[in-house]
């Protein structure tokens, strides 16, 4: 009986550790040492993980109440009262709550990390030895969901424009400051925003074939964070290096702190993507066009700065100043790299996206042009006329938007 306890307390200690940790932890984990990537390698099939947990707590917990009768039933036989049996049953209900459950999950709640990486290897074999029978336990779970709740179907989707007007029309004025307000209309906004708009465009970052050195950086660190580690076949990545998570580096081997990626096209919204990165623990999405090349990455970073932000902006991030600047009463100076969705916000228009797939200032310049913009060259567009001011070799490009009229 008390070695069922330690193994119930194991379980219930594991299970409340590995739960609890948060998702910045898992992700820093990711890039840890063994006992930690086998946190963040179990953590990424949960349903997995507690299936192979609740079933070893549930047949531990089943032996030791058996266990627990038949000594009950032996010290009856044996002479002692029906008091003394009765007194040894709820002695040892007591001892498999306290020991099996309170203490250890109050334990794993404070020390979750330690314990974690602590218990993870022997966690890792009990869930590897009941995967022959997950397969069945699937299959018993849609059997008794048929059977007994064959009517209950999914309930359907909230459309965003419908959280948009529960927002808008909501009575929690007093009780939501504005830029909470903001931050829900932000994170709806997520379904509607394509990955092209957040993402740093290729050249943005330091992308370096492996091995990668520090010297390699020449002292700099890039704004971003990140590092990305270019293919060996391809001119796409295959990992980057996170930076900002390093106390402590190796000067002959960065690229082996390598974080995995995920690619997701130009066109993918960044709700779909932020799910996929939380999902796979990662940091960094891959951003790719119709041939497969990478154009850009988007960081969780990213991500959650459009959502934090009262006006996310793209530009702001990388060029570390306000894109879009007033320079006189109507007249405002734009930098090319500017989304035409946040442009919109400054001029207090309605932003509607284009069928032609126009994301920022440069590239309607270059659909309305239909030339590499020039300085001089003019251009309208929903009532503002747009003035090439400044023109450099490598593409980039600022204007002038003033009123027509």
């Amino acid at each position: 009986m008390g070695c069922l306890i330690v193994a119930s307390g194991f379980f219930s200690a594991s299970e409340t550790a590995l739960f609890y940790l948060s998702h910045d932890e898992l992700r820093a984990m990711r890039g840890g040492n063994s006992r930690e990537r086998a946190v963040a390698a179990l953590l990424s099939e949960p349903d997995r993980l507690l299936t192979g947990v609740l079933f070893w707590n549930l047949v531990i917990n089943l032996t030791y109440f058996a266990v627990s009768v038949v000594v009950a039933h032996d010290l009856h036989i044996a002479g002692q009262s029906a008091a003394m049996a009765g007194v040894f049953s709820l002695l040892s209900l007591i001892l498999i709550i306290l020991c099996g459950e309170v203490i250890p999950k109050s334990m794993a709640v404070v020390m979750r990390r330690t314990l974690a990486t602590l218990l993870v290897w022997p966690l890792s074999a009990a869930v590897r030895a009941i995967d022959p029978l997950t397969p069945q336990f699937n299959q018993l779970t849609r059997m008794a969901r048929r059977t007994f709740w064959p009517h209950v179907t999914r309930e359907p989707f909230l459309e965003t424009d419908d959280l948009e007007r529960a927002i808008d029309n909501s009575q929690l004025t007093a009780e939501v400051i504005r830029h909470e307000r903001q931050v829900l209309h932000n994170v709806l906004d997520l379904s509607e925003i394509a990955a092209e708009e957040v993402m740093r465009p290729r050249g943005t970052y330091p992308t370096l074939p492996s091995p990668i050195r520090l010297e390699d950086l020449a002292g700099q660190v890039p704004p971003s964070g990140y590092i990305a580690v270019q293919a060996q076949r391809s001119e796409g990545i295959e990992g980057v290096i996170p930076l900002g998570r390093f106390t402590a580096v190796s000067a002959d081997a960065l690229d082996a702190a390598a974080e995995e990626i995920v690619h997701v096209p130009w066109c993918a919204n960044l709700a779909d993507t932020l799910q996929l990165l939380r999902n796979r623990l990662l940091s960094v999405a891959s951003v790719v066009n119709e041939y497969g090349e990478t154009v850009g990455i988007v960081t969780y970073e990213d991500i959650v700065d459009t959502i934090l932000s009262h006006q996310p902006s793209r530009a702001r991030r990388l060029l570390s100043r306000e894109p879009v600047q007033e320079v006189q009463p109507g007249r405002f100076r734009v930098d090319g790299i500017t989304t035409l969705r946040y442009l919109c916000r400054r001029l207090e228009l309605q932003y509607t996206p284009t069928t032609d797939g126009l994301v920022t200032v440069a590239g309607l310049l270059h659909e309305q042009l239909e030339h590499l913009p020039q300085i001089g060259d003019r251009c309208v567009w929903h009532g503002y006329e747009f003035e090439v001011t400044e023109a450099k070799d490598r593409g980039e490009v600022r204007v002038m938007v003033s009123r027509v009229g």
